[in-house]
């Protein structure tokens, strides 16, 4: 039950008008600075400052009964938990590929072995297309196949 209508004084309610309006300027302010990864939690925690003012003041929860109080706490509470986790959410969407049972070290060292496995090929053995066989010496043993029938041209541009 309601302890009765409560009157504010109007010093108070313009105190908590004029913190309105310097939290919002300094919103303002802060959105024109890069504060890098800060800039969400800043963010919400200035709007929730100025949403506890809001509730506190002008609508009177402040002087209200006091389950009241516990009821919008608990609603900001979980609130704030499932801010929490969306943030969590977006913050680290696309890792999930990055899982692995290997440890970063094992992964840096196949890595390793693999840019050395391939800095020892020789040119050779990185033929691949038929383009990389136009400018090397013919093999004498092989015969006169569907190369020799194209004049030894590439016919490409």
């Amino acid at each position: 039950m309601s302890q009765g209508h409560h009157i504010i004084p109007q010093r108070v309610l313009l105190g908590v008008f004029g913190s309105l309006i310097v939290l919002t300027g300094v919103t303002y302010g802060l959105a024109q600075i890069n504060l890098g990864v800060l800039e969400v939690p800043v963010a919400l925690a200035i709007a929730s400052t100025k949403a506890v003012l809001v509730v506190m003041y002008f609508m009177a929860l402040k002087y209200d009964n006091p389950v009241n109080t516990l009821t919008f706490a608990v609603g900001v509470i979980f609130v704030g938990i499932f801010i929490t986790f969306t943030l969590f959410d977006t913050a680290f969407r696309g890792d999930i590929g990055n899982v692995s049972e290997q440890t970063v070290r094992e992964i840096q060292r196949e890595e390793e072995e693999l840019q050395r496995r391939q800095e020892a090929l020789t040119p050779e053995q990185l033929r691949v297309a038929p383009a990389d066989f136009e400018n090397a010496e013919p093999d004498p043993e092989a015969g006169t196949g569907a190369d020799a029938d194209r004049g030894g041209s590439s016919g490409g541009s």
